[in-house]
Parts: C-alpha cells; sequence; structure tokens
C-alpha cells in the first residue's frame, strides 16, 4: 500500500525522534522539514453552509469549519495557506489560488468543477420550473462535463504539477443531495430528486477519472453523507434557503466535520 506523504512525514518524525534519544539529534533535526499544506477550490472547500465565516476572506467565506482548516488545526502543519473561495470556477483558480504553491508543498486539496458545469443555474432551474425542464437542464449539465469540463480540470491539474511538482493531491468530490422516497417537503418531484442525484454521481466520476489520469487521489464523500442527505431526518446538507439562499445546497458544519474532513484525511 503507497504511504501517503503526511504518513510518511510523520513516521519520519517519530524514527527521528527515537534515534534522538540514541544521541542522534542531528538526525532528529533533519527530520523536522517544513510540511506545507495549501487548500484550493471552491465553496465547499471554502466552508459555505457551515457558518462562522471570516470577515477577513469577504465573499470566498472561508471558515474555520471547514475541512481543511480542521485538518490543519489537528496536524499542525508548518504553513497552511487556505485559498478556496466561494463561487470559484477553475478559471478562477487558475488566475487566483496558485500563488501559495511552490516547491515546497507538500499536500494540496480541492474542490471545483461544480460550479463550471451550472451547479446554481440547475438548482435554480429544478426549484422553480418543471420537472421536464429541470431534466433538461441537468441534461445540458452532464453534456458540458463530457465536452468542456476535462479538458478545464486538466488545466488546474497540470498547473498545480508544475507549481508544486512534489506534493500529494486530493481531489475531493461533491455529495448527492437527496435521499430518494424522502418524507421532507422540498418542492421537487422525485423525478427531479433522482435527476440531480444522477448529476452528482455524473460529475464525480468524470472528476475521479481526470485526478487519476494526473496521478492525484480522488476523495469521494457520497458514502460519507449517505443518511445524511436532504430529506433524511439528519441531513448534513441545506436544503433552498430563501433566507439565506448562497448557503442552499451546501454541506453544514456537520458535513465538514463528519463528511468531508474524514474523506480528506483518510487520503492524505
Amino acid at each position: 500500500m503507497r504511504m501517503t506523504r503526511f504518513a510518511a512525514l510523520t513516521s519520519s518524525l517519530l524514527l527521528a525522534a527515537g534515534a534522538a534519544l540514541f544521541g542522534a539529534g542531528q538526525a532528529a533535526a533533519a527530520a523536522q522539514a517544513d510540511f506545507g499544506y495549501v487548500a484550493l477550490g471552491d465553496s465547499y472547500s471554502s466552508g459555505v453552509g457551515a457558518g462562522n465565516y471570516d470577515g477577513a476572506s469577504g465573499n470566498c467565506k472561508r471558515t474555520t469549519r471547514a475541512y481543511p482548516a480542521l485538518w490543519a488545526a489537528a496536524h499542525a502543519p508548518q504553513t497552511f495557506s487556505f485559498a478556496a473561495c466561494s463561487g470559484a470556477r477553475t478559471g478562477d483558480v487558475l488566475s487566483g489560488q496558485l500563488g501559495p504553491l511552490n516547491s515546497g508543498t507538500d499536500l494540496v486539496s480541492i474542490t471545483i468543477g461544480g460550479n463550471d458545469a451550472g451547479f446554481s443555474d440547475v438548482m435554480t432551474t429544478c426549484v422553480l420550473q418543471s420537472e421536464a425542464t429541470c431534466v433538461a437542464r441537468v441534461n445540458q449539465a452532464k453534456a458540458y462535463v463530457d465536452s468542456t469540463l476535462p479538458g478545464q480540470l486538466d488545466q488546474v491539474y497540470n498547473a498545480i504539477s508544475g507549481r508544486a511538482p512534489s506534493a500529494h493531491v486530493v481531489v475531493l468530490g461533491y455529495p448527492r443531495f437527496y435521499k430518494l422516497n424522502g418524507t421532507c417537503v422540498t418542492g421537487l418531484t422525485e423525478g427531479e430528486r433522482s435527476a440531480i442525484n444522477g448529476a452528482a454521481d455524473y460529475l464525480n466520476a468524470a472528476i475521479a477519472k481526470r485526478a487519476a489520469n494526473h496521478g492525484f487521489t480522488f476523495a469521494s464523500v457520497a458514502g460519507a453523507f449517505t443518511g445524511h442527505e436532504i430529506c433524511s431526518g439528519d441531513a448534513w446538507l441545506h436544503s433552498v434557503n430563501w433566507l439565506n439562499i448562497g448557503e442552499s445546497y451546501h454541506p453544514t458544519a456537520a458535513g465538514q466535520s463528519g463528511g468531508y474532513l474524514p474523506a480528506f484525511a483518510n487520503a492524505a
């Protein structure tokens, strides 16, 4: 089994500490290399929906309740750069998030692709229009995932590798939104819910394929969110929120800590 960069670093530090007990202090000191972690991506990485936003992050809405900040707090990397931003598309990552990456970066996380595929417009269409219109918009998004998104992801992944060639890169996916045959009132038909869930799976499959082609690790969150979808009775996702529309269909704080954090930690 391949050891992740963080696990390898941890093992080396433990071995170095043991050696120091026998007088190999220089070996221990040499092992104390900086470990740099950079968190890139969209609202699912910045933490929209989890609350407690950092005012200094402005419209990016970063929060200490998001999985990158939770992981960094637990593992204390020497450097942690939190660049993820609400609403980000692949072009935004390329133009505004890659600055912290360098040859010393050891770990990178990213969620990206949902906004490029039209996530917000799909959900708006499905909530406000007919089932037929919803399904047609979902199919349009899937066509985009087939035709255009792979090239956009390749640009982002190539740029990450170019700037941080030694980094272990974890690409995280998106959850399914709905428990089918659930009892809650969402304003959506069962057919619409099924189409939206299918689109999430379709998007995740495309992202996973591109990540694998670049030698990156894909971390699915679908399993972690099973039983915690909208209409499950213990949802880790916000349904449509007319009072705070931007948090709609995003993970709650529990979704970040119980869903995204374990998926990332297992892959890091």
